[in-house]
């Protein structure tokens, strides 16, 4: 057997100054929106220290929840996209529409659907107590129903600023809190809470701060449920937790793997140690709308992020979604990723295969680390509905959207199709409504951003 010398980091590093013609080693150290250093070379010499986050559930005798997401106004169009996605691959879906408040309208969209075998989950923003109630009525009563009621109205008021006039947050997860009090009564196996920090996320936040919205959240529901009737144990088993994944897989995947490690802290102070269910949704922030092609390969690698980093249920949306709400065919495209990532690339085969690598270890415990810290410090500033009252996150987000807007604009970060390697006449992708224009960044608000959008809408006024 042919075995190859190991190098020591002496020898590595003599190996890579003759290879940077001058440049100093520090060159190769970079610094993430959180500050912390990532490292060209890690090893046991470097200090790292092992670590298994392995997701706890198995969806059906696959790895994860394969699940799509069905938008639509009209039920019997969106009965028919949720039919295909189950006939043809997936596991759950998630529902999102002004349908989802009116019972009628969403059992005629859930038509056809044994809810006692497909999860289905909503995401209903500010109406999320009505959706819960709708579909609470369309399940009947059956305690066997996978029910994904998904509240999250911090979220919600998060992303339009607590001056928007839609309502007082304080009341919104006390509403939300009592609904979910009442529902875990008839359904005590279904998900009450989504807490996410995807929002900050899509508003340009760092790793860091997502995760601590997102365990901040977590406090908030299950403070609030307990209040409401709910035991300690029933509030903590009820939440989700939601991050999101985009095409940087390596940080994607050991996000979702510190998210486990946050909630494992969370949960015992709580008293109760829960395993965390993580929802893993692909990012919008990273996605092009002038040449929605490359986005395909941005959402496989978002895709292969969920799976590797050990997510209960994966999301991928369509790659048209940053023109519109797409048609069948990009529906079909989402679907099919998470499909060729299971059974293909059997990504699933292995329990936390990013174990063991030194610098994944390393960067989840330092994502960990960083989103704990952040999350302390959102505590002592109240908890999140105050923090957010009281504009206390926003700016902190603001300033590390503002570092990788700065980094694609200089060139330190490039965007395949949209800062480099452009397509001078892309060829376009139907959609089957079209989005909103881009929407500036408000203050005070978690505005969802697009990092595409400046580049594209100057492409438009150069070829004007």
């Amino acid at each position: 057997m042919t075995t190859f010398p190991t190098p020591s980091p002496l020898e590595w590093r003599e190996q890579a100054e003759k290879a940077l013609k001058g440049r100093a080693i520090e060159s190769l150290l970079h610094l993430d929106a959180d500050g912390l250093i990532i490292r060209p070379l890690y090893a046991d010499a470097t200090g790292v220290q092992a670590l298994r986050a392995p997701r706890t559930t198995d969806a059906e005798g696959r790895a994860w929840d394969l699940r799509t997401l069905v938008e639509g106004d009209e039920a019997a169009a969106v009965n028919a996209a949720v039919l295909t996605d189950l006939e043809n691959g997936a596991a759950s879906v998630v529902l999102k529409g002004a349908f989802t408040t009116d019972e009628t309208a969403l059992a005629a969209a859930l038509e056809g659907v044994a809810l006692e075998l497909a999860p289905v989950a909503l995401d209903a923003g500010f109406d999320g107590v009505k959706a819960a109630e709708a579909l609470a009525a369309v399940a009947k009563g059956s305690p066997r129903a996978q029910l994904q009621f998904h509240l999250d109205p911090i979220s919600a008021f998060a992303e339009v600023g607590p001056e928007s006039g839609k309502g007082e947050i304080d009341a919104a997860v006390t509403e939300a809190a009592e609904a979910a009090a009442r529902l875990a009564g008839t359904y005590p196996e279904a998900r009450l809470f989504l807490a996410s920090g995807r929002v900050v996320h899509e508003a340009g936040g760092s790793a860091g701060q997502e995760l601590a919205f997102a365990a901040a959240s977590a406090v908030a529901y299950v403070k609030a449920a307990v209040l409401a009737g709910l035991t300690t144990e029933q509030a903590l088993k009820g939440v989700v937790l939601g991050v999101s994944v985009d095409a940087e897989y390596f940080d994607a995947l050991a996000k979702v793997r510190a998210m486990r490690l946050i909630w494992a802290s969370v949960s015992k102070a709580f008293g109760h140690e829960t395993p965390a269910i993580i929802e893993a949704r692909s990012s919008r922030r990273m996605l092009s709308a002038r040449d929605p092609w490359p986005n395909l390969l941005r959402l496989t690698a978002a895709g292969f992020a969920g799976a590797v980093g050990g997510a209960d249920v994966v999301v991928l949306d369509a790659f048209t979604r940053a023109e519109g709400r797409p048609d069948a065919f990009a529906r079909r495209q989402a679907r099919n990723t998470q499909l060729v990532l299971m059974e293909e690339a059997n990504l699933g085969r292995v329990d936390d295969p990013a174990a063991g690598s030194w610098f994944l270890d390393s960067r989840t415990r330092d994502l960990a680390e960083a989103g704990w810290k952040e999350f302390q410090s959102i505590e002592a500033e109240g908890g999140v509905v105050d923090a957010l009252k009281h504009h206390l996150i926003q700016p902190r987000v603001e300033r590390a959207r503002g570092q990788l807007e700065a980094a694609l604009k200089d060139g330190a970060r490039q965007m395949v199709g949209v800062t480099k390697y452009v397509d001078p006449d892309p060829r376009p992708a139907p959609v089957e409504a079209a989005d909103p224009a881009f929407v500036p960044v408000r203050h005070g608000a978690l505005t969802p951003v697009r990092f595409a959008a400046p580049f594209e809408i100057a492409s438009e006024e150069a070829a004007q």
